[in-house]
């Protein structure tokens, strides 16, 4: 198992997070071999994995759970096959299994619009520091233009939040309009973004970003000074102390002031100077959603989507779709192209010689 998830960072270049998913998954196998009183690798075969991955529908797991799982038996069994571990690969006839594809959840244009340009000043139940600003917080008008760039980039290049978190100051072509995005597996592609987009963007590293720095820069002060009044905009771990799972603490202490230097180059920030965390952006775009009047339960993937669908209806090619977000298979964009009763109408009318 050590080897196999040296093998998914090594040679496969996968990402921490999966990583620890497929040793998740295997742990879960290995458990379920040891209650079989067959704990030994070489006792691995077809039944034992089919009796697996029915032990854990009768425990009420979902069909996207039993794919990964089925998946990350096939891509193991192969591995070991290959580094003589086992005799044949006992996971090649292991039926997949069909996960439900369901449709994403969208944005309408309209409520797109309404997210982006937020409500207007002294709308009831404003949040007084994200969206309104408080002027005894020398930080919000710096934290509402970073916000504003978040969601405007989400939109308008259908980045994922990871992508976008990563971003540093030199992806950057303000001539060309162009993102330089790092995805899954390390790949890069050129993403394009529009005069909204760049325009917050200019307005960010004008007056937003250098304010952020200068903050992180001063001597510290109390954490809950700043931390209840950016509460939801800033990253959620600054208005806590180093505790909770070694993950969070290592997030946090790539934040420290001491540590700030790690983010120089980054192109969003957080409230103490360090590179924006993905939960942080989950937190912006539900406190705009809930100013705005939006719909609950859109998440930044939802703009990804939504960006997605609105391309495809506007008329985009799903070959150009796909490489804008970045997909390996074009038969990950295709969940994209549900057609609504007004849009398969409208196509007929326009195409069909008996229209």
């Amino acid at each position: 198992m050590a080897a196999f998830a040296d093998h998914l960072v090594a040679e496969l270049n996968r990402s921490p997070r999966t990583v620890r998913a497929y040793r998740a998954d295997l742990a879960s196998l290995r458990a379920h071999a040891i209650r079989m009183g067959r704990p030994e690798l070489t006792a691995l075969d077809l039944a034992m994995l089919r009796g697996w991955l029915a032990d854990l529908r009768a425990d009420g797991a979902a069909p996207a759970t039993l794919a990964r799982r089925s998946s990350v038996a096939r891509a193991f069994s192969a591995f070991a096959t290959r580094r003589g571990h086992l005799p044949e690969d006992v996971a090649a006839r292991l039926a997949s299994v069909r996960a439900p594809r369901r449709i994403p959840r969208v944005l309408t244009v309209e409520q797109a619009r309404t997210l982006l340009e937020g409500p207007p000043p002294g709308t009831p139940g404003r949040p007084a520091i994200r969206e309104a600003g408080d002027p005894g917080d020398p930080l919000a008008g710096a934290l509402r233009l970073r916000d504003d760039l978040v969601l405007e980039l989400l939109y308008a290049t259908g980045v994922r939040v990871s992508e976008l978190c990563g971003l540093d100051l030199d992806d950057v072509d303000h001539e060309r309009r162009l993102l330089r995005v790092t995805g899954k597996g390390d790949r890069q592609r050129a993403v394009p973004y529009g005069l909204p987009a760049a325009r917050a963007l200019a307005a960010w590293l004008r007056g937003g970003r250098s304010e952020l720095v200068r903050h992180s820069q001063r001597p510290s002060r109390r954490p809950s000074q700043h931390g209840a009044a950016d509460a939801g905009t800033a990253d959620p771990a600054e208005a806590r102390g180093p505790s909770g799972p070694p993950e969070t603490r290592e997030t946090e202490a790539r934040r420290t002031p001491g540590a700030t230097a790690t983010a120089a180059h980054a192109l969003l920030l957080g409230a103490r100077g360090g590179r924006l965390d993905p939960r942080a952006v989950r937190r912006i775009l539900a406190a705009r959603l809930a100013s705005t009047g939006g719909p609950d339960g859109v998440s930044p993937h939802g703009l990804r989507h939504s960006a997605a669908t609105h391309l495809l209806d506007g008329g985009a090619d799903l070959r150009s779709v796909q490489e804008l977000l970045g997909h390996a298979s074009l038969a990950t964009t295709q969940i994209y192209t549900h057609v609504t009763p007004e849009r398969l109408r409208a196509a007929f009318q326009q195409a069909h010689p008996r229209a």
